[in-house]
C-alpha cells in the first residue's frame, strides 16, 4: 500500500512524554470540550456525532462554519499563534492569547467574546468520556499551557491527518469524515459494513448510554490517534465493533503493533512510527491490516465497499 503523502521519520515531531505535559493535555482537552459543546448546541444534529467534531488546519483545529441566525461563525485554535479566534461571516472577530490559564478563565472568555460577537448560547458546561468531570466554571485545578508541546502534539495531529484521509480514501461504503472528537480528544476516521449493530452497553464515564447507542448503532472498523492518556504514550488505536471472534488473534502489522487486552484495541505506539524508516508506510500498514481483522473476520461485503486503488 503506497500513499502520495511522503513526511519521513524526520518530519514527525518528537512528542514529550505523557506525564511531562499531562496538566496542558488535560487543559487542552478541556478547552477543546467547551468550544466542541458550542458547536454541538447550535449546529445540526448529524449521525454519531459528526456535526459537533473539530477538524485539522494548517495553524490548529476549527469547528468550521457554525449557523446562527443570518450568519455564521467559526472557532480556531491556532497553535501557530497560541490564539483562539472566532471570526464571523459579517466581518467581525475576536480573539485572545492560549496561554496558561484556568479552564474557567478560558470558558469565561471564550463566552464573553462570543457576546460581544451577538453570539448567545447555552452549552452542557461540565466535560463529558472523563472520570473527574469537574464544571467549567469551576475548574480552577487544570491551568497549564505549554505552547511547545501543544505544537508538537498538533503537528502529530497533522501528520496522522493527512494518513487517514488517504486510508478513508480507499473505502466507498459510508466512512466518517477525519475529525477530532473532543470527548475522548482523539482524532478518529471509522468505516461501516452497512449492517445494524447489536446495541451498544455504554460505560463510558460520564456519557449517557442513549449516546453509545446512537455512536455505535451500525457495524464499524475505527481507528485513530490520541495523547495515550490511559495508557501513558501516544499512540494510534484500532477496534471493531461489535469485535469478531478471533480478532485479538488477526496478525497486524508493522512488527510494533499489539492488542491491548484492556482496551479492547490494537495499539501501535506513536513513537514506533515516528522512527520508521517510512513513518507512513508503517502507519497506513496498521490502519489496513487492522481493517483486514475487522472485515475478514466479519464477513464485511469487501467487493462492494473498497476502492482498488492501484500502487503507484
Amino acid at each position: 500500500m503506497t500513499s502520495n503523502y511522503i513526511a519521513d521519520s524526520n518530519d514527525w515531531p518528537r512528542l514529550p512524554a505523557l506525564e511531562d505535559w499531562q496538566d496542558t493535555c488535560t487543559t487542552l482537552h478541556m478547552w477543546t470540550q467547551i468550544i466542541g459543546k458550542i458547536r454541538l448546541a447550535l449546529s445540526p444534529n448529524i449521525n454519531h456525532g459528526w456535526g459537533s467534531t473539530l477538524y485539522i488546519t494548517t495553524r490548529g483545529l476549527t469547528t468550521s462554519p457554525i449557523p446562527y441566525g443570518k450568519f455564521t461563525f467559526a472557532i480556531d485554535f491556532d497553535f501557530i499563534a497560541h490564539v483562539l479566534r472566532i471570526t464571523t461571516s459579517q466581518g467581525t472577530d475576536r480573539a485572545f492569547m492560549l496561554e496558561p490559564m484556568p479552564v474557567a478563565g478560558f470558558y469565561r472568555k471564550a463566552m464573553e467574546a462570543l457576546a460581544q460577537l451577538g453570539i448567545e448560547v447555552k452549552i452542557f458546561a461540565r466535560p463529558v468520556e472523563v472520570e473527574v468531570a469537574i464544571p467549567f466554571e469551576e475548574d480552577t485545578q487544570h491551568a497549564s499551557y505549554d505552547a511547545d508541546a501543544v505544537s508538537r502534539f498538533w503537528h502529530a495531529l497533522v501528520h496522522a491527518d493527512n494518513v487517514f484521509k488517504d486510508f478513508r480514501a480507499r473505502f466507498i461504503g459510508k466512512v466518517s469524515p477525519v475529525h477530532l472528537f473532543w470527548g475522548g480528544f482523539d482524532l478518529a476516521v471509522t468505516r461501516f459494513s452497512g449492517r445494524t449493530a447489536p446495541k451498544h452497553p455504554g460505560g463510558a464515564p460520564n456519557v449517557a448510554k442513549r449516546i453509545m447507542e446512537e455512536a455505535y448503532s451500525h457495524e464499524v472498523s475505527s481507528a485513530g490517534f490520541w495523547p495515550g492518556t490511559g495508557l501513558g504514550e501516544a499512540a494510534f488505536y484500532a477496534y471493531a465493533y461489535p469485535t469478531p471472534a478471533g480478532f485479538d488473534k488477526y496478525p497486524v502489522q508493522p512488527e510494533a503493533a499489539y492488542f491491548h487486552d484492556k482496551l479492547g484495541e490494537f495499539i501501535l505506539p506513536y513513537e514506533a512510527v515516528r522512527t520508521a524508516d517510512h513513518p507512513t508506510q508503517a502507519l497506513l500498514s496498521f490502519l489496513q491490516t487492522t481493517y483486514d481483522a475487522a472485515a475478514t473476520l466479519a464477513h464485511w461485503d469487501r467487493l462492494a465497499l473498497e476502492r482498488n486503488i492501484p500502487s503507484t
